[in-house]
């Protein structure tokens, strides 16, 4: 119990807990941890530093770190067993807030999804994966066609969970995109999002960009589907994010003497975005700044 923090800080940094609602509901645990053991100000502000720097892409990770620790900061005048009580339940609350959007994004995003569809998408996404479940409970038939998103693979759960659900599945690897949406007639892609940037950009996994690329060029909609705590308030501002970059072990360690370099996200451009389908409904990439300025508001 003591090292909580620190424990699911190396967990997120080493891909253990993986995806970026996972990982911002995983920090929430962590800190709410840290509340329960009777922390001050200061310790909560410092924990929470560790588990921001874990992984630096993953917006969603810093948005619910810093919303716990704005509820601590006004909380911060109550008595110390009434400031834990608050606040732990405070964030259990947060918590069921971020499990409910993918509900609400499941219903909004499967009604997308039309009889006899094939379906593209790009790694591992719980969203995604809820979206698909959804159509299928409602008796849709449709099939998806699964990257295999080296190198990780992150694809292959993508599958199994499929599998799991009777919803019919490819799987490819990833250089086959541009064949297979037009071999196999793909007529949506499907991709999650660890950002959304203020302009109406996404960064996701790495080959995301090249998915949307060929989908552009095919005149195949590209559907963007992601919770509210992912979209980026610092971009307002001209932040960049940081996209991560992962050891060379990941990818070979046959190859001695050679250059490797392995980025985990990339940058999709908000003009290869069909739409986003988020838990506040549909918007298109420009409507991402509509979303900041309401949860801004929220959160005053």
């Amino acid at each position: 119990m003591k090292d909580v923090v620190g424990r699911t800080a190396k967990d997120i940094k080493s891909m253990k807990v993986r995806g970026a609602l996972d990982i911002a509901i995983a920090a929430a645990e962590a800190m709410q941890a840290s509340v329960m053991q009777g922390k001050t100000q200061k310790e909560l502000a410092r924990d929470g530093a560790i588990l921001k720097h874990a992984r630096p892409t993953a917006v969603s990770l810093p948005n619910a770190v810093n919303y716990i620790l704005k509820i601590a900061e006004e909380n911060r005048r109550l008595s110390r067993d009434d400031f834990r009580k608050k606040t732990a339940a405070q964030i259990l609350d947060f918590i069921a807030e971020q499990r409910r959007s993918l509900e609400r994004i499941a219903e909004i995003g499967s009604r997308l999804i039309e009889p006899k569809d094939t379906i593209l998408t790009h790694c591992q996404s719980d969203t995604v994966e809820g979206i698909l479940i959804k159509a299928k409970k409602d008796g849709v038939k449709f099939d998806v066609v699964c990257t295999e998103t080296r190198p990780r693979h992150q694809g292959y759960l993508t599958a199994r969970i499929l599998k799991k659900n009777r919803i019919p599945v490819t799987l490819v690897v990833d250089s086959a995109v541009n064949y297979i949406l037009k071999k196999m007639e793909v007529d949506k892609v499907f991709v999650g999002a660890d950002a959304v940037m203020v302009n109406g950009d996404v960064i996701n996994k790495i080959g995301t960009s090249q998915v949307a690329v060929c989908a552009t060029a095919m005149d195949i909609e590209f559907i963007v589907a992601t919770q509210s705590i992912k979209f980026s308030p610092e971009s307002v501002y001209g932040k960049i994010i940081e996209i991560e970059d992962r050891g060379p072990e990941e990818v070979t360690s046959e190859l001695k003497g050679v250059r490797i370099l392995n980025p985990a996200f990339d940058v999709t451009p908000a003009n290869h975005i069909s739409k986003i389908v988020t838990e506040q409904g549909i918007i298109p990439p420009a409507g991402a700044y509509n979303i900041l300025k309401y949860f801004q508001k929220a959160g005053d």
